[in-house]
């Protein structure tokens, strides 16, 4: 028998510049409802969603390093949404304070009605927001995955 997860509890980000990254995700997560819950001098964490989101310091002989997507390790991350709409409201949001946005708002194929926004943190970090309505995409089982349950 497999153990099934329940969402991922959090994700931590190594930041090239972590004063810039600490002051961009200082807005961003309450504005996606996240909290602050630690500041340190090496970690800014905020919970909120069912998830945390920490950046660290990294090692100084990292610092200024700039993030590499198509390099082993993370891609990229993305936050869904219950509504459309907050699509649209997070990439106004963005464009006020300034973040470099891969693509506006935009539906794409990866499942029905998928809805999103792609844009970078300080050090070219991608994250995305999206909305897919209703239950979510299937595997061939039956089994739903991407479910807002």
């Amino acid at each position: 028998m497999a153990v099934e997860i329940n969402g991922v509890a959090h994700t931590f980000i190594t930041a090239g510049d972590f004063e810039a990254s600490v002051a961009f995700y200082r807005q961003l997560l309450p504005f996606l409802g996240l909290s602050e819950v630690a500041e340190s001098h090496d970690t800014y964490y905020c919970v909120g969603g069912r998830t945390g989101v920490g950046i660290r310091r990294p090692d100084p002989s990292h610092a200024g390093e700039r993030f590499v997507q198509g390099r082993v390790g993370l891609h990229h991350i993305c936050f869904r949404v219950r509504e459309r709409g907050d699509v649209d409201e997070v990439h106004a949001f963005l464009v006020a304070i300034g973040a470099r946005i891969v693509h506006a708002p935009q539906q794409d194929a990866y499942a029905p009605g998928y809805y999103s926004v792609l844009f970078e943190d300080p050090d070219g970090v991608r994250l995305e927001v999206n909305h897919v309505p209703g239950r979510g995409v299937f595997d061939a089982g039956g089994k739903v995955y991407g479910s807002l349950d």
